[in-house]
């Protein structure tokens, strides 16, 4: 796609900032009446991002509204593929270090992103039991996680994606890509 050629543009340039990424997730209400999946609290569409260093959309997941966001953890992450386009060889698929809030703060999913080679850098959760797994050093760049709130505010200034008004989610994750395309052309043409 367009999307996944700037991207790779970007990465021949060394302007990705594969150091660390940041995951998060948004809900897109649907239109009153418009039934567009079964939830407990209404209906809608949960956006899941992946962002680089600077707020470049690496990766997108859109599901029904009612899965908890640590369980999308690791699609969404899987959705990274970063192509080289001179060079051969497999694509880039795995950032450094994922920077998540306290919602994604869960023992297996740091175990198995750490088998991946992904560390996971999420504060831990106030009613927590267990030990905890990090300490304040890396906690230190969870203050840079307003780079993916920024990129949802970013996507959130195309009206169409701000409520879900399409039936149908084809039609729908269309215009998210075109949305993450516009986000990625605004930085290649920087």
């Amino acid at each position: 796609t367009i999307w996944r050629a700037f991207l790779a543009e970007l990465n021949e340039r060394q302007q990705l900032k594969w150091s660390e990424s940041f995951l998060d997730g948004s809900f897109a209400p649907a239109k009153k009446g418009l039934r567009v999946g079964k939830t407990k609290r209404g209906k809608g569409t949960k956006w899941m991002v992946v962002v680089d260093g600077e707020g470049v959309p690496l990766g997108k997941q859109l599901y029904s509204a009612s899965p908890n966001e640590v369980r999308l953890a690791e699609e969404t992450l899987a959705s990274v593929c970063v192509t080289r386009r001179h060079r051969g060889g497999r694509p880039r698929q795995k950032p450094r270090r994922v920077i998540a809030d306290r919602a994604y703060d869960s023992d297996p999913l740091r175990e198995r992103l750490a088998e991946r080679g992904i560390e996971l850098v999420a504060p831990h959760r106030w009613n927590r039991n267990k030990p905890r797994t990090q300490d304040g050093r890396a906690l230190r760049r969870y203050r840079r996680r307003w780079k993916v709130e920024r990129t949802f505010a970013w996507l959130g200034n195309y009206r169409r994606l701000v409520v879900r008004y399409d039936r149908s989610i084809t039609t729908y994750e269309a215009f998210f890509h075109i949305a993450c395309f516009m986000i990625t052309l605004r930085r290649v043409l920087k």
